[in-house]
This record gives C-alpha cells, structure tokens and sequence, in this order.
C-alpha cells in the first residue's frame, strides 16, 4: 500500500499591532541620508542599487527605510497609465476574468516603463519596493485589494484597484504604500509630496483607505469588508497626523434636528484644543459648526455637535488647516 504523505505549511502572521513607534529608538538620518546620496540612480542594474542602499546600513529596518525612501523620491506617478487601467476596469465591469487576463499583461509593458522612465502606478511603486527588498534579503510581498479615495469610493468590493507592500522586520509584518507616499495627481500631473504616515502605518489606520482581497494582510481583527466599505472619508493628510476616527463610525450617519451628535478620534501625538474644528460648505464657503462638550485626554480626543435644520451635511473633522475625516449627516426634523 502507497501512502499520500501531505506535507503542510502554516503561514503565520505575527502583526502584533506592528507600526513604525515600533522603532521610536531608531534614527533614520542615516537611511534617508543614503536614500538622498543616490538621488537619481538608474535603475538599469536592480542589484547595485539595492547594495547601496543597504550596505552601510546595519538593521533590516534601516534598510528598508532607505529602499523606501528612495522609492518614493525618485519614482513618479504616471496618470496616464492609471487611466488607461480605471478605463479597462470599467469597460469589463463584472468580469474580473478578463480584466485580470488583460491586466497581466499590461503589467509587463507598465514594469517596462518603469525601468526605462521611473514612471509607474500603483503595482510598478510595489513591485520595485518588493524587487529591491528581494536582493537586499529582506522579506516583502505585494499585496493586491481596494484603495478607498475622493475619486474611488469603494461601496462593493468588486474589482480590485490597488497595490501596496507587507515587510517582515524582526519578525513581524507591516504594511506600507509608497505610491501614496510618492505624492498626488493634479489631472495629468504628477506632484512629488512625500507623506511619511504611509511608512509602516498602525494597521487600524491603515485598512480605513485598504483593503486587501487576502484578509490576513489587514493585519488586525478588528476591521471587516463591512467596515472599510461605510468607514468615513479619511485623505492624505490622516496619515501625516495619524488620527483615527472613531465615532461616527460611518461615512452616512442621520439624526434628527437638534439631536447630539458624538464625535470621537485617537492621535498619538498631542492637539490643542483649538485647532480641532468641524467644518462644512455652504456655497462653496467654510462654515464652522459649533463643537461642545470638548475633551482632551490621552490621545483620546471627543466633542458634540448638533444641527438646527435639516437637510444633508458633508461634515469635515479638522486639525489646524488640515481636513483629516469627512462624513455625510442627513438632519431630519
């Protein structure tokens, strides 16, 4: 009798709440100095730009900060190619068959291109990040889901229309997205805008603009499809100041005239009072809302607010000058 040995691999995930304060002893001058001592560098020979960029660095970590931080300062987003996939997403809505076909193949002529004019989307931003950690012996996997923005609000998790990286560093995995680290797109234009709140991001804050179409690469149990599809609106801007939303806990909350309305967040790093606000446009002017009840402790920000007509409020939680969440009120009488 032959017997069928199967021979099985756990693939364990030690997230372990794993985000960049992690490393708070860590001073990463010397990365981002390296980083910016090779500024330019082509990308015609992957190996020789990975060592230097990590030879004289002593921790994993250091390393990756240098990879990193070069990505995102020498690579450029490219709108046209991120149009030319939305397009081909929409046209073959509702087969992702034939748009996962067609975009394996595109892939090849998008990672042409990056090597040749350091422009990319999405996919060429993870895959040099991956490629780079690859030949520095660091582990570090692509990882493919939703990105939620203004311009992409995903309400159903249908097609997937992002790509962001997942890094083991002593043995634990953070995540991380340098093309929203690399800057923005002003219609055709890209605008370099490094934004460091995207470098191995606190995961909670992380999956309320991603979500991965593996789960395990939320990286936290506490977030379900459910949850990222109704989360608030959050932007760029969240990251630099890491908040996380907490209540509401929707985008689209309705309330009655007059009625309280709680608002709540954490932030690691300490706000006066008086650059919180909550804003909304009437005719395309700032109004401020009145907040009450404002407390203050521990990270641990909370106030109210209520409306006196009823009607539909796009509401903006900010800090200083920064919109940072945004969550739509239906005030009924």
């Amino acid at each position: 009798m032959k017997y069928l040995v199967v021979i099985v691999s756990i693939f364990y995930i030690n997230s372990s709440k794993a985000q960049l304060s992690d490393f708070a002893h860590i001073d990463f001058t010397k990365a981002d100095n390296t980083a910016k001592l090779h500024q330019g560098a082509d990308l015609e020979n992957l190996g020789l730009l990975a060592h230097q960029l990590t030879a004289n660095l002593s921790t994993d970590v250091e390393k990756f900060r240098a990879i990193y931080f070069w990505v995102c300062h020498n690579i450029n987003g490219d709108s046209n190619q991120h149009n030319k996939v939305d397009r081909k997403r929409k046209k073959t809505h509702g087969d992702s068959a034939a748009y996962s076909m067609w975009n394996e193949d595109y892939k090849k002529i998008a990672f042409k291109k990056l090597l040749k004019h350091k422009k990319t989307m999405c996919t060429g931003y993870a895959y040099l990040i991956k490629e780079l950690c690859f030949l520095a012996n660091i582990d570090c996997k692509i990882i493919d889901g939703y990105g939620r923005t203004v311009n992409s609000n995903v309400e159903e998790l249908e097609m997937t229309n992002h790509s962001w990286n997942a890094v083991n560093l002593n043995g634990k995995w953070y995540l991380c997205d340098a093309t929203w680290s690399s800057g923005y797109t002003i219609g055709y234009t890209f605008v370099k805008d490094y934004n460091d709140g995207y470098f191995l991001t606190d995961p909670i804050l992380f999956a309320k603009n991603h979500f991965p179409i593996d789960q395990q690469w939320v990286l936290t149990t506490n977030v379900s499809r459910e949850d990222f599809t109704s989360s608030p609106m959050v932007y760029g801007e969240t990251f630099q100041h890491q908040i996380q939303s907490v209540t509401p806990s929707n985008l689209n909350t309705s309330i009655k005239k007059e009625e309280d309305l709680n608002f709540s967040f954490k932030s690691p790093k300490e706000i006066s009072n008086n650059n919180i606000s909550l804003v909304y446009f009437n005719s395309s002017q700032e109004q401020t809302l009145k907040i009450y009840d404002l407390k203050n402790e521990n990270g641990y920000i909370s106030f109210k607010t209520n409306f006196n007509h009823k009607g539909i409020y796009d509401a903006h939680l900010k800090i200083g000058k920064d919109i940072v969440a945004t969550y739509t009120i239906e005030v009924s009488r």
